[in-house]
């Protein structure tokens, strides 16, 4: 994980020395800097889909990547792969606060998300999510259950999709690094290009999966602070379940997202009848 940190902090060391510039006080001027033009959290489309944005694409970016190597992180200049594009966008879907209108944690990711902060500081305070549900934004206390159970199922179903192309990237990675081990390189920027961009892989996923269990946190306090404040016993099973069917992706997903196929079976598991109706998985015995 900490590949070309020597050759990072070596450079900053020499940058200090050559200008007599506190690194500490640039920091913090920059980061007051980005923290006024991040105040707003990245704007959003149809379906919370990201918009194209000049301060979030070019400026914060650039910003970022000089606060990475200031700190010593790997910053790679290698174009992006297909699927490590991919990876950053499915990514972004599950690192991003639930409720897309927070600016506090929508902020800490965006920081993150751009380098401005090392990745996995990304984190979404879980207490935030209970205090969007008490919004005037939701009339009937039933609809604040129903909110939680469908950001809940919504979280499951991106999981495995996530992963797939994880595991994708990993063996890119892997293929990457047999190579580096086996051709001449002939610059420093090609081999430190190629283990920074293995570096930012594998913290791009070890953050999601930061973010995805800090999601977990956040749906479960609300649900207690719900069950108190507006008790709903019909909706409290349905939330749980959800919270539960989430749970079971992201340890699926921890297990190197391998659950399809875990044990080399030829044919995919059955479906569990008691959660999609009992006995309608295969046609009745004709007798």
């Amino acid at each position: 994980m900490g590949y070309g940190n020597a050759v990072q902090k070596s450079h900053a060391f020499d940058e200090r020395q050559r200008f007599g510039v506190d690194l500490g006080w640039f920091r913090a001027i920059l980061l007051t800097s980005v923290l006024a033009l991040a105040a707003c959290t990245r704007p959003t489309g149809d379906f919370d889909r990201a918009r194209p944005s000049v301060i979030h694409d070019d400026l914060m970016p650039a910003v970022g990547e000089n606060a990475a190597r200031l700190r010593g992180d790997p910053v790679s200049k290698f174009n992006y792969t297909n699927d490590e594009k991919l990876l950053r966008d499915r990514g972004w879907t599950l690192i991003r606060p639930p409720w897309t209108k927070d600016w506090i944690g929508g902020t800490m990711v965006e920081l993150s998300r751009t380098r401005v902060l090392p990745e996995t500081e990304g984190r979404v305070p879980p207490d935030l999510y209970l205090i969007y549900l008490r919004s005037d934004k939701f009339r009937s206390s039933d609809a604040r259950y129903d909110k939680i159970a469908a950001d809940a199922t919504g979280d499951a179903s991106l999981v495995m999709p996530f992963c797939e192309v994880a595991l994708r990237v990993q063996k890119a990675d892997d293929e990457r690094l047999r190579v580096l081990r086996n051709q001449k390189v002939t610059t420093e920027e090609t081999y430190d290009g190629a283990k920074a961009r293995v570096w930012e892989n594998r913290v791009m996923i070890k953050w999601v999966g930061q973010a995805l269990r800090y999601r977990i946190i956040a749906y479960k306090k609300a649900l207690k602070g719900l069950e108190i404040e507006t008790p709903s016993q019909d909706r409290v099973w349905k939330v749980n379940n959800a919270i539960r069917e989430l749970e079971g992706q992201v340890r699926l997903a921890e297990a190197s997202c391998e659950a399809n196929n875990r044990y080399g079976q030829d044919k995919p598991a059955k479906k569990s009848r008691i959660y999609t109706g009992w006995g309608n998985e295969r046609p009745p015995v004709q007798k």
